[in-house]
């Protein structure tokens, strides 16, 4: 009697193990929850990463993102800091700042969103009225110029420009921050004297039809590292399976949007998205006309080493960095090597 009891308690407590760890690696498999920000769609493919099924095959199993909108690089820095996202979306100047001023040294460079200034490719202009009187930079003294956020990639290539021409920010003129789809009623009502003229906007056709070029990304600071994705460490050290998987995912979406034989579609993904016409962007958009998208995300680390010098230079920040100090493409270059 007393051995038959003894074997029951023995059959509970294997069962009872028995769920327990069942119940583990059901939390074990749970996918982690990826945040991440982003600035501005289809410079970035963050909030339209996977537009259709079948492009990645990790997200849902292993992780699933979440995407948040910033009007600017910098403000990704913040949120960044706090916790409130895991990768943020910056560029040679946040990421300095990142680093020099918010103390965080920990940032490894994981992946690539566009380039400015690469050769045959679409790049960033600085626009302002036709009918205006403005001929040459130095004649934006004691003007007001647009940026989408202080401190940001779009902001310091601006005043690189100004500074090689010898006008200083706040001395010799003004900048306001103004999103980008709001850039363009602005400087037609002449609330401001310059804009940047980046893509999709670009390429309305009122736009066109009322501004010149005054002056080009490539004229202020020649190549350009402008977004890129970067992470903490030790974020990346502990979830690196999963991120791994993201990577490779991501690049399989870079393949997607890239591949002629999807251009239509993709051109309606992001045309749904923005809600910019089709039409609008059927020409350029995912080509040559398009900002550089390396095809396996790999950013250019001696691009944004430069920019950051260039920065400093001028004065416009104290410390160089370099941006190899802060490689993390390994885990992108190990999750394109699985892609077949």
């Amino acid at each position: 009697m007393v051995a038959k009891t003894s074997l029951g308690l023995g059959i509970q407590v294997v069962a009872f193990a028995a769920v327990l760890a069942l119940a583990a690696g059901s939390a074990q498999a749970d996918p982690l929850k990826i945040r991440m920000g982003w600035v501005a769609a289809p410079a970035s493919l963050t909030p339209i990463l996977f537009p259709k099924d079948g492009i990645a095959k990790h997200n849902g199993v292993t992780y699933t993102t979440e995407a948040t909108h910033f009007q600017g690089s910098p403000l990704q820095i913040t949120a960044l800091q706090a916790g409130e996202i895991d990768i943020a979306a910056l560029g040679f100047s946040s990421f300095s700042l990142a680093v020099e001023n918010a103390g965080m040294n920990d940032l490894r460079i994981i992946g690539d969103e566009i380039q400015w200034g690469v050769e045959g490719y679409g790049t960033a202009d600085f626009a302002v009225l036709k009918d205006s009187p403005y001929q040459k930079v130095e004649d934006l003294k004691g003007k007001v110029l647009v940026t989408n956020g202080i401190g940001g990639g779009l902001d310091m290539i601006m005043k690189t420009m100004m500074l090689k021409h010898g006008l200083q920010d706040k001395r010799d003129f003004s900048v306001i921050e103004i999103a980008f789809p709001n850039m363009k009623s602005v400087l037609m009502e002449k609330k401001a004297d310059l804009v940047p003229s980046t893509l999709p906007w670009s390429r309305d056709p009122e736009f066109i039809a009322n501004t010149r070029k005054l002056f080009t990304t490539a004229d202020a600071m020649g190549h350009v590292g402008l977004s890129f994705w970067v992470a903490h460490d030790g974020f990346l050290q502990k979830n690196r399976a999963a991120m791994i998987d993201l990577l490779e995912d991501y690049v399989r979406s870079i393949h997607w949007y890239l591949d002629p034989k999807n251009h239509d579609e993709a051109v309606k993904v992001v045309a749904d998205f923005t809600k910019v016409p089709a039409a609008t962007m059927q020409e350029w958009l995912f080509t040559k006309a398009d900002n550089y998208r390396d095809p396996d995300g790999l950013t250019d680390l001696g691009a944004i080493t430069r920019n950051i010098h260039d920065q400093k230079e001028l004065g416009l920040i104290k410390a160089d960095l370099d941006a190899k100090a802060y490689d993390g493409l390994a885990l992108i270059k190990e999750g394109a090597a699985r892609i077949k």
